[in-house]
């Protein structure tokens, strides 16, 4: 199993981007679908994380800017960041949950103030 992130580039403060992650392989969908974001230097800290059922959970720094998103499959699902901020600049990971995790390589988010 593969995920495939894609969408990240740079953009300036108060901008929006969307990231999409997709997953190939032997995999009939996940169980929980989310990002992860990491700072050189800092620890990689959770964003966002959406169930199959739909249900989906943000860290307090994104609340009310991102929005995760799944498609019926459980196989592709999207981070949709609006107002961005400087701080929001970070390679975002993908991952997805089924008996285990599953990690994508990851794509830089750059917002310019």
């Amino acid at each position: 199993v593969q995920l495939q992130a894609s969408g990240g580039g740079l953009v300036q403060a108060g901008g929006s981007m969307r990231l999409s992650c997709e997953a190939s392989g032997r995999i009939l969908g996940f169980n929980r679908m989310g990002w992860y974001r990491q700072v050189p230097g800092k620890q990689r800290e959770s964003v966002a994380y959406i169930s199959s059922g739909g249900i989906a959970e943000y860290a307090d720094f994104v609340q009310g800017r991102f929005s995760i998103s799944r498609d019926r499959s459980d196989n592709t699902w999207s981070l949709q960041m609006n107002s961005l901020e400087p701080e929001d600049t970070a390679v975002y990971y993908c991952w997805g949950f089924r008996g285990r995790h599953y990690w994508g390589q990851g794509t830089q988010v750059t917002v310019s103030s």
